[in-house]
Formats: structure tokens, C-alpha cells, sequence
């Protein structure tokens, strides 16, 4: 009579073999853990390259088209330069620009006065439905960026200066409120990628 030679798996095999799969199920969930968070960095990254890219876009697209149109103050006695750049002011930039769609052909004009706010490390874009505004007129403001150390601007004079103070040390009366540079040069310092610039032609 033959010996019947089929037999189990030993308790040491089976703890073996759990041993094993316990090992290699715990690489598994640290390699798709580490992806998932190289994933998470990758996608932070585009998302704020993106906004300095749409930062980038806003302010050279502003003063690119940048138009002579003075407007009036909040007091409604006076009237401020189309262009303005100040170390003094409360604000980075405030600009009369063409280029605001109206694909709805609603009564307004195509220009638009924006502003650029840097408050702490955020920068505001802030806009106002109408040029020559006034106390009661409600601004759209977007916070388009974080992080943000500096915004300055040296700006191309006719006589080939740069100058960061807009309109020009010196200039008065009505030349000085529709005074535009033939250039601008961008500098914004950010925390985490340092500083980018960009040379933005004004359109004459």
C-alpha cells in the first residue's frame, strides 16, 4: 500500500508566507503614498506658477494698454494722472487702461481704471465698473497673489531715464495727468521664487 504524500502547509511556512506579503503590502502603501504626495507637490506648483504667470499677465496686459484718460477723484474737484506710481501712495499701481471686453455691448466704455494693492504679502487687483468714480461706486477687488515681497516699476521716459515714480518728478498741469512711458519694467519679488522681471512696451 502506497504512502499517501500530500500533505499541508506548516504553521512555520504560513508565518512566513504572511510575513512576507505583510512586507511587501506595506511597500506598496509607502510607494503610493510617496506618489500621491509627489502628486499633491507637483499640483501646488502648477497651480502657483499659474497665478504668478496670470499675475504676470494682468499687469502687462494693464500697461501695455495703457490710455491717457485721466480720471476724476472721489471729491469730484479734481482729477487724477492716467498713470500713477508712487512710493508715497497707498497702492502699487493705478492705471486707465483699454483692452475691457463687452461681448454683453452693455453701456459702458471699454476702458477700465485698475488698481494693484499690496496688502502684507497679497496682491489685490481691484477695478470699478465706471472711469470717473465716486464715493458711492462699489470696487471689484481680486486677490490674484500671495507671497509677494515687492512690486516695483522703472519706467522709460522719453528722454531715455528710467525713473520709478510716475508721472515724472516735475511735471504739472494737463501733460502730467496724460503722460505715458514708452516702457515699464516689472519687478516682482516673491518669498519662495525670488524675483521676476519683465519689460512691458507701452502701446503710443
Amino acid at each position: 500500500m502506497k504512502a499517501d504524500r500530500s500533505r499541508g502547509f506548516t504553521l512555520i511556512e504560513v508565518l512566513v508566507a504572511m510575513a512576507i506579503f505583510g512586507v511587501l503590502t506595506m511597500l506598496a502603501y509607502m510607494s503610493l503614498g510617496q506618489t500621491l504626495a509627489n502628486a499633491e507637490m507637483l499640483t501646488a506648483r502648477m497651480d502657483r506658477l499659474q497665478a504668478i504667470q496670470r499675475t504676470m499677465r494682468y499687469l502687462g496686459n494693464d500697461l501695455a494698454a495703457a490710455a491717457p484718460r485721466p480720471v476724476r477723484n472721489e471729491l469730484g474737484d479734481g482729477y487724477l494722472p492716467a498713470l500713477m506710481i508712487s512710493a508715497g501712495n497707498s497702492f502699487a499701481l493705478a492705471v486707465t487702461h483699454g483692452g475691457w471686453s463687452n461681448p454683453a455691448g452693455l453701456p459702458r466704455s471699454t476702458q477700465q481704471r485698475s488698481v494693484y494693492l499690496l496688502e502684507e504679502d497679497k496682491l489685490f487687483r481691484v477695478y470699478y465698473t465706471v472711469l470717473d468714480t465716486t464715493y458711492g461706486n462699489n470696487a471689484i477687488s481680486t486677490e490674484i497673489l500671495d507671497g509677494v515681497e515687492r512690486l516695483e516699476f522703472r519706467l522709460l521716459q522719453d528722454n531715455g531715464q528710467f525713473t520709478n515714480q510716475w508721472p515724472p518728478t516735475g511735471m504739472q498741469g494737463e501733460a502730467a495727468l496724460k503722460i505715458r512711458p514708452r516702457a515699464v519694467e516689472i519687478i516682482l519679488t516673491l518669498e519662495a521664487e525670488g524675483e521676476i522681471r519683465r519689460i512691458i512696451e507701452v502701446a503710443s
